[in-house]
């Protein structure tokens, strides 16, 4: 399977031919992710011959043929390949040598990798020949880098996993123990004790809620996961959202005010998995929420077009109604007061382990956030935040279904 990029008149046009449509949507994505008007992106058969072009990325799987033929350059092909089939994949192209990425391959590795990809390729058509070869030899050497460090990062992944799933047994026993006592089953309490264990109880489960986070994203890449989705009422998922993070607004004077319109189809999703991805955007916009702050919670029918890199953001005064197409997701909108996200961040703070420099910092080390896009990736929605006169508003869909059973969102 081959995706192969080619050069005319400027224009680099990326065929990818793979039977993982995931990989599809986490190309486009990709290619929307590094702003590349001149990058464009077709699909090809996999079992179609590999068309003439000036870069491949082959989607390898063991028993398919291999692109080793006469005029081979490796500079020009890269490989994404399960760790597993590694020794067959090196016997398979021996004595060829190769670009590899391992799979499953995350966002980060295939932007830069891209990103690196694209800048190679047009400086190969317009720098002088005796610089391709050393520009060639450069770019095999950091993806040869790369490589390492991908490996190491499987090892870092799995370590964890197995840590965080050790941590969570105990945070879930302070959690019951708290309950216990808040219940009054071994005593009578003060109100003063009562809350402390309120607090102890609210603090446990922040702390259960990250390693559950942290597990997911270390799991997440490897497992795939289909939610569980049936017909669900989003108030009842707002409603116990924020009773989870109503201990940490209280403590700030933070107001939260919610309207949630009626959605006249039924949505399905998982009911605790949407509840976490709005737990999480709570919990992160009474963070950067200043004192005595707000937080604005609205819902509503919303037409969102799949094929955008993001759905746009209709005028304040056309949010409860978009006349162009008939609705097909539910909307749901948080903002905050709090100060503007840097513009060079939007697209950056849902991703793994991401920071950057400030007070401000919403992505939090990457974990709240990045659940929340794996959530709703999931589901087939999509969340992305953008900066408004009011203060940061971080939004998300929850798509329109016919039926339970129907996977279209996959597509």
């Amino acid at each position: 399977m081959t995706a192969a990029v080619a050069v005319e008149a400027g224009t680099i046009e990326i065929s990818l031919s793979s039977a993982d449509s995931e990989l599809k949507k986490l190309l486009r994505e990709v290619l929307a992710d590094i702003h590349d008007p001149q990058c464009t992106l077709t699909s090809a058969k996999p079992e179609g011959a590999p068309p003439e072009a000036d870069l491949w990325f082959w989607d390898y799987e063991p028993g398919k043929p291999l692109p080793v033929k006469a005029g081979f350059r490796p500079s020009r092909h890269l490989f994404l390949v399960n760790p597993k089939d590694l020794a067959e994949f090196r016997a398979a192209i021996a004595p060829a040598e190769a670009n590899i990425l391992l799979k499953p391959v995350t966002r980060n590795t295939l932007r830069a990798t891209l990103t690196l990809a694209v800048s190679a390729q047009r400086e190969r058509v317009s720098t002088a020949t005796s610089l391709r070869g050393e520009r060639d030899d450069l770019l095999q050497c950091l993806v040869q880098t790369s490589l390492h460090l991908q490996d190491y990062d499987h090892e870092r992944t799995a370590f964890l996993a197995r840590a965080v799933h050790d941590f969570r047994a105990p945070l879930t026993a302070v959690n019951g123990y708290c309950g216990l006592l808040l219940g009054e089953h071994l005593g009578n309490l003060n109100e003063m004790q009562k809350e402390v264990l309120q607090r102890m109880q609210h603090s446990a489960r922040r702390l259960s809620r990250m390693t559950t986070a942290m597990f997911e994203l270390s799991v997440g890449r490897y497992v795939k996961r289909s939610p569980n989705l049936l017909q669900n009422d989003i108030r009842e998922c707002l409603d116990q959202a924020l009773h989870e993070i109503h201990t940490f607004a209280q403590e700030k004077q933070i107001v939260i005010t919610t309207d949630l319109a009626y959605c006249d189809f039924p949505l399905y999703f998982e009911a605790g998995q949407i509840e976490q991805v709005l737990i999480n955007i709570l919990d992160n916009a009474c963070k950067f929420t200043p004192r005595a702050g707000t937080v604005e919670v609205v819902g509503y029918e919303y037409f969102w077009e799949r094929r955008a890199a993001r759905p746009a953001s209709p005028p304040a005064e056309q949010r409860r109604r978009v006349n162009l197409n008939d609705p097909n997701c539910y909307r749901i909108d948080i903002q905050d007061s709090g100060a503007p996200i840097p513009s060079e961040h939007l697209n950056r703070i849902f991703e793994e382990y991401t920071s950057y420099d400030g007070g401000g910092d919403r992505s939090g080390g990457g974990l709240g956030l990045a659940i929340a896009r794996m959530i709703m990736t999931q589901h087939g929605g999509r969340i992305w935040a953008e900066n408004t006169a009011f203060g940061p508003r971080f939004s998300f869909v929850l798509p329109k279904r016919h039926e339970v059973d129907d996977k279209s969102y996959h597509d």
